[in-house]
C-alpha cells in the first residue's frame, strides 16, 4: 500500500465517514519533512512525511499537540492520524491556513501564553522523551530543577558537541555544568506546561485572528525557558512580551543570567543539527556566564 492509500484509509477511520484522497499539494513545513496539504470529500488536511523511523517524531508530536489542547485563547492544530506505509511515516493533523500575527493577535498570544505557564505538575520533564528538530530531547522527570537542567539539557547537548568533536566547546560547558549551582542552586520555579520551541516559525494566526501555536517539543519546566527562546531568533514584537508580562511579570533574574542558560540549550542544538557560526555563538555565552560567577 503507498503512503497515499494509507493516508487515505486512516482518515476514514478516524473521521468515521467516507472520504476519498483528491489531491495534494507541497507546502512550506520546516526543513525536516516533507508537508502538503491533502484535500478531499470537501475537506483539507496537513501532512507530514519523513522515513519510516522517524514514526516516533509523529508520535511524539501527536502527544506533544495533544497535552497543548489544554491551553486556552491559543489553538492547537488537531492531530488526526499517524503511521507507516510504503516506507514513509506519516503524520496527519487539521489543515490551519496560517497568516502572520496581526499586532492584537501577538497580544492575545502573550496573555495567553501566559496563562499556558500556569498549568503545572510535580516535577520536571514529561511522560515521554521527545525531539527538539530533529534532536532527541531527553524528559526523565526530575524534581529538581537545576539537576533536570543540567542533565536533560545542557549536559545531553554537550555529550553530542562531544561527539562532533567541538572539544572546546564541550571542555568549556563541562566547567559551566559544575558551576550551575551558583548560578541557579537555589532556583525552584513551578513545573509549567511548555511548548519547548516556541520560535517565531511555530506561531501564526488563523483567519479569525486567533493566534496558532504547533510544532512542540513540549515539557514541564521553568517558563522563562519558552520567553528565552522567543527571543533568540526573532519574530515576537514588544507588544507580546508587554501583554505577557501584563499576565505574569518576569523577575531581574530573568534578563540578568537565566535568559542566556536557556538560549545556550537552543543554541548547541542548533550546532548540533547545522554547525555553522552556532557554535562559536554557544561558546560565547558559555564564556560569558561562566565569567560572571
Amino acid at each position: 500500500m503507498s503512503p497515499w492509500d494509507a493516508i487515505e484509509a486512516a482518515l476514514r477511520d478516524a473521521l468515521g465517514q467516507r472520504f476519498t484522497l483528491r489531491a495534494y499539494t507541497p507546502v512550506s513545513g520546516g526543513s525536516i519533512h516533507d508537508a502538503y496539504c491533502v484535500t478531499g470529500s470537501e475537506q483539507r488536511f496537513f501532512v507530514k512525511m519523513n522515513r519510516a523511523d522517524c514514526v516516533d517524531m509523529f508520535h511524539a508530536e501527536t502527544a506533544g499537540l495533544a497535552e497543548l489542547g489544554q491551553a486556552h485563547g491559543l489553538r492547537v492544530p488537531r492531530p488526526i492520524c499517524y503511521g507507516v506505509a510504503g516506507g514513509r511515516a506519516y503524520f496527519v493533523s487539521e489543515f490551519i491556513d496560517l497568516q502572520p500575527l496581526r499586532p492584537d493577535a501577538m497580544a492575545q498570544l502573550g496573555e495567553a501564553l501566559a496563562d499556558m505557564h500556569g498549568i503545572t505538575q510535580t516535577e520536571f520533564g514529561w511522560s515521554r522523551d521527545n525531539y527538539i528538530g530533529s534532536t532527541r530531547q531527553r524528559n526523565t522527570a526530575n524534581g529538581s530543577w537545576l539537576e533536570f537542567w543540567r542533565e536533560n539539557r545542557l549536559g545531553h547537548q554537550l555529550e553530542l558537541a562531544a561527539a562532533q568533536g567541538a572539544h572546546e566547546l564541550a571542555r568549556r560547558g563541562d566547567e559551566l555544568l559544575t558551576q550551575l549551582d551558583s548560578l541557579i542552586g537555589g532556583y525552584q520555579p513551578e513545573a509549567s506546561l511548555l511548548h519547548g520551541d516556541l520560535w517565531g516559525g511555530n506561531a501564526g494566526m488563523d483567519a479569525n485572528g486567533q493566534p496558532v501555536i504547533f510544532d512542540p517539543a513540549l515539557y514541564y519546566g521553568d517558563r522563562e525557558a519558552d520567553l528565552a527562546m522567543t527571543e533568540l531568533f526573532g519574530g515576537f514584537s514588544p507588544v507580546f512580551f508587554e501583554a505577557y508580562n501584563n499576565v505574569w511579570p518576569l523577575p531581574p533574574e530573568y534578563r540578568q543570567y537565566r535568559r542566556d542558560l536557556y538560549q545556550l540549550y537552543h543554541l548547541l542544538n542548533h550546532h548540533h543539527l547545522f554547525g555553522g557560526h552556532y557554535g562559536s555563538e554557544a561558546l560565547r555565552v558559555i564564556n560569558r556566564l561562566l565569567a560572571g560567577l
